[in-house]
């Protein structure tokens, strides 16, 4: 297993929230985020229930049971 070498740049990512280059490093301690004005905003969407998975509609006749062979 090899060390990352001491002069490699430090790697930066689109900050999820304003898409700001983000320092992805333990230093950051905001980390995917930029800030904690980012990261606080993106808790504060998901609290308010903004991002949603999609799901498909379903069909009401798929939810009954089939007769049964009484």
């Amino acid at each position: 297993m090899s060390a990352a070498t001491p002069n490699a740049a430090p790697r930066t990512v689109p900050c999820p929230r304003c898409q700001t280059p983000s320092l992805f490093d333990p230093s950051n301690r905001f980390r995917p985020f930029c800030s904690n004005r980012c990261r606080t905003g993106d808790l504060g969407a998901w609290a308010n229930e903004e991002f949603r998975v999609p799901v498909k509609a379903s069909d009401p006749l798929d939810d009954e049971l089939p007769p049964s062979a009484a």
